[in-house]
């Protein structure tokens, strides 16, 4: 088969980073072995997430969403401001529709140039997280982990922006090495498809700490959805208001649970790093 080399654009949000790549004018099958390739830190592009646009018959483009494993997820909030950047640049307008796996997001492009993205409404029924047996309450199921050197962690919650996650609630986050831990919740048996693991410590009621563990990709520097997750979470417990700053070791988002509607508003910057073109061998195109 031929060599099949592909432009693309390095982006990130707060230090998450992604190659999007556009296949709506030639369109491709993108594969996990692709993924894996433009990925890899030490011979790609090194990123978290592969991001390919594809054509939309109800939004400016379908964003398809691989990890660096090479994994499909249905949602990633940081991509989508980028995507919704790029998409406003090209038709000139400030709001953008983006299709996922999960849903339509509508998004805006600020005066600041940050994005704000509506990320609809979030799901509590175990089955919807999903999880492998049932919980009454899913803000504060009864599971734990134990851990070396640091207090057990226990009673997290558990909520579906898209894709699954699970909070902890800690007093410092500094004093657990979520590198080691966050691996063991993501493969343990409770979560079938997987989950997001996440460590947070609430600083006040408008703020917080986050450290997030991603399905697929490992710790990354800013998780958009996990951040959602973690304040709607926070919300529901009582700890914060509706509105909070959450932040991450890339930076803060600002993340509204709307009261009106429940849908959840993420708002934070974007970045072009640079574009760039990839030369993946014996990989076969198709329209």
């Amino acid at each position: 088969m031929a060599k099949l080399v592909l432009p693309f654009k390095k982006m990130n949000g707060l230090g998450n980073e992604f190659a999007v790549i556009d296949a709506r004018a030639r369109p491709v099958h993108f594969s996990g072995e692709m993924a894996r390739a433009i990925a890899s830190r030490e011979t790609g592009a090194g990123c978290d997430q592969v991001i390919v646009l594809e054509r939309s018959s109800r939004a400016a483009a379908f964003m398809r969403i691989l990890n660096a494993d090479g994994s499909e997820v249905e949602a990633c909030g940081n991509a989508s401001r980028c995507i919704a950047a790029v998409l406003a640049a090209e038709s000139g307008r400030s709001e953008v529709s983006i299709e996922t796996g999960a849903e339509l997001l509508t998004a805006t492009v600020n005066a600041d140039n940050t994005v704000t993205v509506d990320m609809g409404r979030p799901r509590f029924q175990w089955k919807e997280i999903p999880l492998a047996h049932a919980f009454d309450d899913t803000n504060a199921i009864d599971y734990t982990v134990d851990v070396e050197a640091a207090p057990p962690l226990g009673a997290p919650s558990v909520v579906n922006v898209g894709n699954p996650h699970c909070i902890f609630w800690v007093g410092d986050i500094d004093a657990y090495d979520w590198g080691a831990i966050g691996p063991r919740i993501e493969y343990d048996t409770l979560f079938p498809e997987r989950v997001n693991a996440s460590i947070a410590e609430v600083t006040s009621r408008a703020s917080m700490r986050l450290v997030v563990w991603e399905r697929g990709a490992g710790l990354t520097k800013a998780c958009g959805t996990g951040a959602c997750a973690a304040a709607v979470a926070a919300a529901r417990k009582g700890l914060t208001g509706r509105k909070v700053a959450v932040e991450l070791p890339g930076g803060s988002l600002t993340i509204e649970w709307q009261s009106s509607d429940d849908h959840i508003l993420m708002t934070g910057p974007w970045e072009l790093e640079y574009e760039s073109t990839f030369a993946f061998d014996n990989i076969a195109v198709t329209a």
